[in-house]
């Protein structure tokens, strides 16, 4: 809560410092296109030394406006991250607690078909293994399947076939 206070406050203090800047060198050249207006530059810098030290505050602005976003790129970088490994932490707390909860549903399923007398204790068992194992069969073929799709398959056949599409410029 305090990084994501401190990194809106950067914000904040980016934006006006950001539109201050742009002021500043909007007021600076309006003041040197007054100043060099009517006189012709004769291509030496001490001829007008103010346009040197106007152009000098302008880089420094700059440099101090660029430098202030980069601090606040890093900022919010670091931000993400931390929220990224809570979100991860979170994720993982939550996986097991939907394993304990689906472990629960199979031993109540299976405790059913023994009490009912469906089935003995070991064959109930054998049961529960063989669903949770046909279960996770099932989804690492979807996750084989989804994994074709990380290789970028229509970009890489665009890009395969580009090169024979291009018309032949050499003549015989």
């Amino acid at each position: 809560m305090e990084t994501t206070h401190a990194v809106n406050a950067a914000g904040e203090a980016v934006d006006r410092m950001a539109s201050g800047a742009h002021e500043a060198v909007v007021d600076r050249l309006a003041s040197v296109d007054q100043t060099v207006g009517p006189r012709t530059f004769s291509g030496n810098p001490e001829s007008s030394p103010g346009l040197l030290e106007e152009i000098r505050a302008l880089c420094h602005e700059l440099h101090g406006l660029l430098h202030d976003h980069v601090r606040l790129a890093a900022l919010e970088t670091r931000q993400a991250g931390e929220n990224l490994v809570t979100m991860i932490a979170m994720g993982a707390i939550v996986a097991g607690l939907l394993l304990s909860a689906w472990l629960g549903l199979v031993s109540v399923a299976v405790l059913a078909l023994i009490e009912r007398g469906v089935m003995m204790s070991g064959n109930a068992l054998l049961l529960a293994i063989a669903a949770n194992l046909l279960v996770a069969l099932i989804l690492c073929g979807m996750i084989r399947h989804q994994g074709h799709r990380l290789q970028f398959p229509t970009t890489v056949h665009v890009l395969d076939s580009a090169p024979s599409r291009l018309p032949d410029t050499e003549q015989s």
